[in-house]
C-alpha cells in the first residue's frame, strides 16, 4: 500500500492534520504563526517538521528541498487561511484586510509542490465575501495550475461531531477525478439550519435535510454522549494529573476520543464573576438568558427583545448538539454553560465537542487553549474528508464515475 503524505498550512492546533492522519495520510510539515499553537502541534505531530512563523516569509522551495520531495510527490496540500477577514461576524469585511490574501501563500505552495490533491478550509462567510469573488478567484487560480476544484459547505454534525458547526471546503485534484467525488457522504442525521449564503452563481452548496435523512443511518452525537464520562469540576479548580474518567466509555464517540488516553487533560475552565454565578442557577437545560430574573440581567439585555440573542447565557441540553465552539466560551456569547454544573464548559469539554481525541494536549495559557480549540477543524470531520479523498483519488478500483449526492446537488438551483 502506497504511503500518502500531506502538508498542513495555517495549521492552528492541528485538527485538520490529526483527522487526515487518522484517515491514512502522513503529515510531513506544518506551519503555524502562533508559538502556543505550535507547541500543541509539535506534541501531537512528533514526526512532522513544525515551523513557527509568518507563512509570507517562508520559502516554499526550501521546504520542499528539506522534505526531499520532487514536484508531484505530495499527495495532499491542506490548509485553512485565517478566516476572520472572510467571516460574516467580522466587524470589517474588506479586500484591504491582508488576512484575506493569505490564500495566495497557500497557492505558492501549490505551485512549488504540485500536489496531487488540494484542500482549502474556511468559514461559510467566504461565499458571500465580495459576492463570492474570492472563492471564484481561488478556484480559477487552481484551474490555471491544472486542478479541477469545487466548493461545498459541510455540517460537522453529519459526520459524528457533537456540534452545530458549518465549514466551507474547496477540494481539487490534478488527476482527472471529478472533485465532487472527494466530498464525504454524511453518516449521521442532524437537522442543520444554514444562516449564511449557501449558494454560488445560483448553485446550492449545502445538502438539504431530507437528502441527509435518506442517506444516513446513525443519529447525531449529543452532548451527554460527548462529555458524560468527564468528572465534575468547579470553576475555581485547577487541572490536576489525578483527574480521572468517571465511567468506562459507553458509546462509540467516547471510545474514539479515549482510545489513546488514560486521563482527560485540559479539563479546566475559566472562572466567572459573582454576578454571573448568581445568574446560572436560574437557567435550566436548554434554557437561556430569558430564564434569568430581569433584575439580574446585564443592563444591555434588559432592553432586549425576547426574540433577540437567542443563545446568550444558554445552558447545553444533554440530548442536543453543542453550539458552535468559538475562541472564547463566554456565556454572553452563546450556549457554553455546562448542562449539569454551574460553570462554563472546560477546555477538554470544548475539545470533545470539536471531536479532538483526549490524548491531544493543548499548551499555552487557558485563554490560548480555548482559542486553539475554537479555531480548529474538527478532526472527525477532517477524517471523513481524508477518507473520501483517498477513496476517490488514490484507492480507485474502477475508472467508472462515482455518482454521489454532491453530484445531484450540483444540478440543483436556488429558487
Amino acid at each position: 500500500m502506497n504511503q500518502h503524505f500531506c502538508i498542513d498550512l495555517f495549521a492552528g492546533a492541528g485538527g485538520l492534520s490529526i483527522g487526515l492522519e487518522a484517515a491514512g495520510f502522513t503529515c510531513l510539515y506544518a506551519n503555524e504563526v502562533s508559538p502556543a499553537y505550535s507547541a500543541t502541534l509539535e506534541k501531537s505531530h512528533p514526526n512532522a517538521l513544525v515551523e513557527t512563523g509568518d507563512i509570507r516569509l517562508v520559502d516554499s522551495a526550501s521546504v520542499r528541498r528539506t522534505l526531499q520531495m520532487n514536484k508531484g510527490d505530495l499527495s495532499l496540500l491542506a490548509g485553512g487561511p485565517p478566516c476572520q477577514g472572510f467571516s460574516v461576524n467580522a466587524p470589517i469585511r474588506s479586500t484591504d484586510d491582508q488576512r484575506n490574501h493569505l490564500f495566495r501563500d497557500y497557492l505558492r505552495f501549490v505551485e512549488e509542490f504540485e500536489p496531487k490533491t488540494v484542500l482549502i478550509e474556511n468559514v461559510p462567510g467566504m461565499l458571500s465575501f465580495e459576492k463570492g469573488q474570492t472563492v471564484k478567484e481561488i478556484i480559477k487560480a487552481l484551474d490555471q495550475l491544472g486542478y479541477a476544484a469545487t466548493v461545498r459547505i459541510l455540517y460537522a454534525a453529519h459526520y459524528g461531531v457533537p456540534q452545530m458547526r458549518w465549514r466551507a471546503f474547496i477540494l481539487g485534484n490534478r488527476l482527472g477525478v471529478d472533485p465532487h467525488e472527494m466530498f464525504p457522504i454524511p453518516t449521521h442525521f442532524a437537522k442543520g439550519r444554514a444562516n449564511f449564503t449557501k449558494s454560488l452563481d445560483g448553485q446550492n452548496l449545502v445538502l438539504p435535510n431530507d437528502v441527509v435523512n435518506d442517506i444516513t443511518t446513525l443519529p447525531f452525537t449529543n452532548v451527554e454522549a460527548a462529555i458524560g464520562d468527564l468528572p465534575a469540576i468547579k470553576a475555581s479548580d485547577s487541572e490536576v494529573d489525578s483527574a480521572k474518567y468517571i465511567s468506562e466509555p459507553d458509546n462509540d464517540f467516547q471510545r474514539y476520543v479515549r482510545s489513546s488516553s488514560k486521563r482527560p487533560a485540559n479539563h479546566k475552565c475559566s472562572g466567572l464573576g459573582p454576578t454571573n454565578m448568581e445568574r446560572l442557577p436560574y437557567i435550566p437545560q436548554g434554557g437561556s438568558w430569558r430564564d434569568i430574573p430581569h433584575d439580574l440581567l446585564p443592563e444591555g439585555m434588559k432592553r432586549a427583545r425576547r426574540s433577540d440573542h437567542t443563545k446568550r447565557y444558554g445552558r447545553l441540553h444533554p440530548e442536543g448538539l453543542a453550539s458552535t465552539i468559538l475562541t472564547k466560551c463566554d456565556p454572553h456569547w452563546g450556549s457554553y454553560i455546562h448542562p449539569n454544573e454551574d460553570r462554563i464548559i472546560s477546555v477538554r469539554e470544548a475539545a470533545r465537542f470539536q471531536a479532538f481525541p483526549d490524548h491531544i494536549q493543548f499548551y499555552g495559557s487557558l485563554t490560548e487553549q480555548y482559542q486553539q480549540v475554537g479555531n480548529a477543524v474538527p478532526p472527525l470531520l477532517a477524517q471523513a474528508i481524508g477518507t473520501a479523498i483517498l477513496s476517490a483519488v488514490f484507492n480507485r478500483t474502477s475508472s467508472e464515475r462515482k455518482l454521489t449526492p454532491w453530484h445531484e446537488l450540483q444540478l440543483s438551483m436556488v429558487v
